[in-house]
């Protein structure tokens, strides 16, 4: 049933902004190019394929996409060109990819070397960021065999991991401001005050994808996969007694906090992934992993299936629409715990879709038969995938 509601939505699925190229329908993309991957089924790489060409023409020119709006979530889609060239050999999306990375040549930094989250947001780093452009100009460096790209993006992710980490309880910031002149910033630190789970998914995937691009050792000797491995063990912790992880990921007597499906769907993905690439220091580690990120995707799948909305697409929630920083029409997004538990909730957003798909092609990919976790969960590999 699961990959019958990932056919209807794709099949359903209207460009995010109008048309208009963007990351969230990148995150659709290159969710359906897993899922191929995972079951070579062969319809969701032509879903991929139809809804990729409506937004890049032969040419590699992309729909509405300005370069210079230096947008770092303008990038993420190019993990996707980059698989559909390497699955078809279209020149297109090798050009949509050589667009992008383009953006980057000439995208603006911080003082210490990190690219702005966008033009419009100067000096600012985002967790966001590590996984809309750091993880894409690490898989074209190697597509490309520029390993300079590959060692920037690298040492990129070692310094956001620096100035985003709040020392005190070992998690991350939503975002950094270098030049402390955000309201959000704390003028020492330069870190907003909260710890925003979706923000802290999109860190956890980019270092996981980092890690698996470049192999462990070269991780290592970048600095990146004992910070990695501490997320881990993080995530683990706060796994809450429900299976999924809160909105508000470390304030469980938060008014208003809940069980956010999204960023759930994100840490299912890497917890599973750090199983399988091995990154935990020891097996038992490893293991402990894999069996949290499962238990946090079978939670998902018992929430949501309900056939008689699954098989048109719909059914995937409690979801935040988007949280951000700073002011946004007529509003203060503040950054605070409380800031987070105000923004809308929604169901079967891209942001959520995209990355429960990958969780589950990274689940059929080195799950055959779903083993008993002696609780209330009985084998889905038929009932639940068909």
């Amino acid at each position: 049933m699961l990959l019958t509601y990932f056919d209807s939505y794709a099949a359903a699925h209207s460009p995010y902004k109008g048309g208009a190229w963007c990351y969230e329908d990148g995150l659709i993309y290159q969710g359906l190019v897993a899922l191929f991957e995972a079951t070579s089924d062969q319809r969701f790489l032509d879903h991929a394929q139809r809804m990729a060409c409506a937004q890049v023409d032969e040419n590699g020119v992309l729909k509405g996409y300005t370069l210079t709006d230096f947008n770092i979530d303008n990038i993420q889609p190019g993990r996707a060109m980059l698989d559909l060239f390497r699955l078809t050999n279209d020149p297109r999306y090798m050009r949509a990819a050589d667009t992008l990375i383009a953006q980057l040549k000439d995208h603006p930094r911080t003082k210490s070397g990190n690219y702005w989250h966008k033009k419009r947001y100067p000096w600012q780093v985002w967790l966001d960021g590590l996984n809309m452009g750091l993880t894409f100009q690490i898989q074209y460096g190697l597509t490309v065999e520029n390993d300079a790209l590959v060692e920037d993006a690298l040492t990129q992710l070692a310094r956001a991991i620096d100035v985003t980490r709040v020392a005190e309880n070992g998690l991350y910031a939503h975002a950094y401001d270098e030049a402390r002149t955000q309201s959000w910033a704390d003028p020492i630190t330069g870190q907003n005050a909260a710890h925003w789970a979706r923000a802290i998914g999109w860190m956890s995937m980019a270092l996981i994808d980092a890690c698996e691009m470049v192999g462990l050792d070269r991780a290592r000797a970048a600095g990146i996969l004992g910070p990695t491995q501490d997320l881990m063990q993080r995530l683990i912790a706060l796994q809450t007694s429900g299976n999924l992880w809160l909105q508000v990921i470390d304030s469980p007597d938060l008014s208003g906090n809940y069980e956010e499906t999204s960023a759930s769907a994100m840490f299912a993905l890497s917890l599973m992934a750090a199983q399988r690439l091995g990154i935990m220091p020891s097996a038992t580690s490893c293991a402990d992993a894999g069996r949290v990120g499962e238990t946090a995707f079978h939670e998902l799948v018992e929430r949501m299936i309900d056939p008689n909305r699954a098989k048109y697409g719909i059914g995937f929630g409690q979801m935040v629409w988007v949280a951000g920083l700073g002011g946004y029409n007529g509003r203060n997004r503040d950054g605070s715990a409380q800031y987070y538990t105000m923004e809308d909730i929604v169901e079967d957003d891209a942001k959520g879709v995209g990355p429960l798909m990958r969780a589950t092609a990274e689940f059929l990919s080195h799950k055959q038969v779903l083993p008993s976790l002696g609780c209330r969960y009985q084998p889905l590999a038929t009932k639940a995938y068909g």
